[in-house]
């Protein structure tokens, strides 16, 4: 097992052991640690769980999306930064003016 796979590991039994502190089933905590995916983001869940407390299954999942939502969001402005940065400056799905001189389909991201 690498360190990433032992970190991810120990991360998710954290989250697992907090899930079950809370007095939901340990396959809830399984199920969000697939879906949040990085040891970050469970570490994020599990400061929730510590500090909330929250009382329903429904209000762990809505933290869980919320914070998958927030690093998905991340991801797609970090994909549009990295491309405006590769030189293509015309974003797929944006519309704007035809420039003087178009860049080949090739320079688009």
């Amino acid at each position: 097992m690498t360190p990433d796979q032992r970190l991810w590991s120990r991360t998710r039994d954290d989250l697992v052991r907090a899930v079950e502190s809370l007095g939901f089933r340990g396959e809830l905590g399984e199920a969000i640690a697939r879906h949040l995916g990085s040891p970050k983001a469970m570490e994020r869940m599990i400061s929730y769980l510590r500090y909330v407390k929250p009382k329903t299954e429904e209000l762990v999942v809505d933290e869980m999306l919320a914070i998958r939502s927030e690093i998905d969001a991340w991801k797609e402005k970090r994909s549009w930064t990295k491309c405006w940065q590769s030189g293509a400056r015309s974003m797929p799905g944006k519309r704007r003016r035809p420039a003087k001189k178009q860049m080949p389909d090739t320079m688009r991201c």
